[in-house]
């Protein structure tokens, strides 16, 4: 048996071994032919393999990319049952009760399911939203709202501090029309992460009624986060980011009494979160195509996120990450863009050197060329880029990509600390 038949049978036993019990694999033989037989012709071939230090998509396991070789009708008894986990596994995920709680996955990246829930849950007439936003991803939930001719309050907070909660309930005091507040848990432009469980007492304080968005699209998984204790109506999250799965869908997790409330409010077809929550109910199954390889691939990943050790496990090899990365770029002089008090270990910015040879398109280039993938800044007031410390990467990674930071700044003539 040649090199690439030994690779694709030994991925499949690794995928097959954590296949949930109430489903079968296809046909191995299958399988394996078609992995044998196009793998030649394969688009990336002679891609080389890359370490990806991004906010998602992000770095995932080789068996979590295996499942996704697997495949099924949309219709098939065997994908019914792959749905029905799934949404059992993110509800547990979340730690909420079933009866009280449920899991609508949905089409599309992130802001897909971000636009669903605000299609959904703010009313054709009478809503009114309040958007806390201190970031990018913040600014974005208001350009949803524009576009659907939502009526909201945008409150700007500073890119690199947290939600002021005290400025949130006197907002709320002074009005009580809103119908829904919205915030980003984990503002990923700068990796600040926002009091959001604070927050939620404050909105349900004062408006009891007003529903509660968390958008937790880079935390969900490996940042701790009480929806119950944090009165959350809505939170949403993807596929490719903490649980570490491949792009393709994303979901929310939904109070039932809220969303049942919500039947009708939509302006869209597609991302009517209420419809689809009740097509699921009534048949296991999406009201369109859905994703099917990257919902194989998520319940692999969710196997391997069981098995670290669920959010705990994931989060405290994430710090590790970040504790690397820190101590790393700090004896390198760069400058991080928050301090400790607001930052997580989700993501960090940092400030570019003061120095005549720095340029970041050359500085991404050479560690690309090295199979290091960091990101651009995307806050507005500084200039900056971001490194993540989330996804298939562990402490020898961060410290490979130290390594290779260290070259290129030698190599660019960029003096260091």
């Amino acid at each position: 048996m040649n090199k690439i038949a030994c690779n694709t049978l030994r991925s499949y036993v690794a995928f097959t071994k954590f296949q949930h019990k109430s489903y079968q694999v296809p046909n191995f033989l299958s399988v394996f032919k078609m992995s044998h037989v196009n793998h030649q012709k394969c688009y990336t071939k002679d891609a080389p393999e890359k370490k990806l230090f991004t906010p998602g998509p992000l770095s995932t396991s080789p068996t979590v990319r295996q499942a996704a070789f697997t495949e099924y009708g949309s219709r098939d008894v065997a994908f019914i049952e792959a749905i029905k986990t799934l949404r059992s596994k993110l509800v547990e995920i979340a730690e909420v009760s079933k009866d009280e709680f449920t899991c609508v996955p949905i089409q599309g990246s992130g802001t897909f399911a971000v636009e669903a829930v605000f299609q959904t849950a703010v009313p054709r007439q009478g809503g009114k939203v309040l958007i806390l936003q201190n970031g990018a991803y913040g600014k974005r939930l208001a350009k949803i709202c524009d576009v659907m001719s939502v009526p909201y309050q945008l409150e700007s907070f500073s890119e690199d501090s947290k939600v002021d909660v005290s400025r949130v309930a006197d907002i709320l005091s002074k009005d009580k029309s809103f119908t829904m507040t919205s915030i980003v848990h984990c503002e990923t432009s700068s990796g600040v992460i926002n009091p959001v469980e604070d927050v939620g007492k404050v909105v349900k304080k004062i408006i009891p009624d007003c529903i509660f968005f968390v958008d937790a699209m880079s935390s969900f998984g490996a940042v701790p986060l009480d929806m119950v204790n944090g009165n959350i109506d809505f939170l949403v999250s993807s596929a490719n980011k903490c649980l570490q799965g491949i792009p393709g869908f994303s979901y929310a997790i939904a109070k039932k009494s809220v969303l049942m409330n919500c039947n009708g409010n939509s302006r869209s077809l597609s991302l009517d979160l209420f419809d689809q929550y009740d097509n699921l109910e009534k048949t296991n199954q999406f009201r369109f195509t859905p994703p099917t390889h990257t919902m194989l691939a998520f319940l692999q990943a969710v196997k391997e996120f069981e098995e670290e050790g669920g959010v705990s496990g994931r989060g405290d090899r994430y710090k590790k990450n970040r504790t690397i990365l820190r101590e790393g770029m700090k004896d390198y002089g760069f400058e991080e863009f928050l301090d400790n008090s607001h930052e997580g270990y989700i993501i960090t910015s940092y400030k570019y050197p003061q120095d005549p040879n720095w340029n970041f398109t050359t500085f991404y280039s050479k560690l690309n060329d090295r199979g290091y993938v960091i990101y651009p800044g995307k806050v507005l007031n500084a200039d900056c880029f971001r490194i993540g410390s989330i996804g298939h990467i562990y402490p020898e990674d961060m410290k490979g990509l130290l390594a290779a930071i260290k070259q290129v700044l030698q190599e660019m003539n960029i003096k260091m600390k």
